[in-house]
């Protein structure tokens, strides 16, 4: 079922937030989305094969399969465009994505399946026709893809932004609209600290999207935002620590843990050829080596 967040009836903008099964936490939640325009449509970030079926089907009550005019990926990533094969077999869509995928996603397909049906989009972004609608595609590179366009809707007023205020919520909450960002912020902050490439670019985004009349943002994960909280998340993202601004050597250290106890946090000029061996079959990384191997 999807939550309508716009329809006139001549045009529709349709979230689908709870076609990902997320298994105890073991698969990250994802939206899905829609936009109608006088029975033409454009699926945005899709997903993988496990949304597809029902994604088929859900966005039957909107538009025909048969009508999809593009299918439209903010960037690369599986959760993502994984499922584009199966698009474009069952319908005569295009895949639009930055100019920075476009060769790389032919390898989600068969031999000759893409074919002049991607539609590669420039850095400076650009306006895409949807039946009468105008869309617009928006520069967001190194947020976190190096490649990455969000989309602005003019007629319902709402920004698709991809993985700009993603939070890390359940499905069922994802489908809750965030008003205030304060209580929501504990969800985001890990995410945008650790995927957002720099305080830098998010501040050129915002200073970006600020030109622009939002009445909603609609992120790739969680929950949408609407009324205050739309302001609140451009104010809290242009301020935020993220990326390599918090990197130190710390975290480019080499793996210690499967050296020699006498060879761990030892400096690399004293380094010999003992510390790089092949690795131990016991050495999984999915569980440390028994304590008792150890010791023997």
């Amino acid at each position: 079922m999807g939550m309508e967040l716009y329809n006139t009836g001549e045009h529709a903008c349709v979230l689908f937030t709870n076609l990902v099964d997320e298994g105890d936490g073991e698969v990250v939640q994802a939206n899905q989305c829609l936009i109608v325009d006088h029975g033409r449509g454009m699926l945005l970030d899709p997903g993988g094969n496990m949304t597809y079926n029902e994604l088929f089907i859900a966005m039957s009550r909107f538009s025909a399969p048969k009508e999809l005019q593009h299918v439209f990926a903010s960037h690369a990533d599986p959760d993502i465009i994984a499922s584009l094969q199966r698009w474009l077999t069952s319908s005569n869509t295009q895949c639009v994505i930055s100019r920075v995928w476009s060769r790389f996603v032919p390898h989600l397909c068969g031999n000759g399946r893409t074919d002049g049906r991607i539609l590669a989009v420039p850095d400076r972004g650009g306006v895409l026709r949807l039946a009468k609608a105008r869309l617009v595609l928006l520069p967001a590179h190194f947020l976190h893809a190096e490649g990455n366009l969000p989309v602005y809707d003019p007629v319902s007023r709402i920004l698709f932004s991809g993985d700009l205020g993603a939070s890390m919520v359940s499905a069922s909450a994802a489908g809750q609209f965030i008003e205030d960002i304060e209580p929501h912020i504990g969800a985001m902050l890990g995410f945008h600290r650790r995927y957002m490439v720099s305080n830098k670019i998010c501040r050129f985004w915002a200073e970006m999207v600020r030109g622009l009349d939002i009445a909603m943002i609609v992120p790739q994960h969680g929950a949408p935002m609407r009324g205050a909280a739309v302001g609140q998340f451009i104010d809290w993202i242009s301020q935020l620590p993220s990326g390599v601004d918090l990197m130190t050597q710390e975290a480019y250290r080499l793996p210690v843990a499967l050296f020699e106890q006498g060879l761990q946090r030892i400096p690399v000029d004293l380094m010999t050829q003992e510390a790089y061996r092949l690795p131990d079959p016991k050495w999984m990384l999915d569980s440390p080596p028994a304590a008792s191997a150890e010791a023997a």
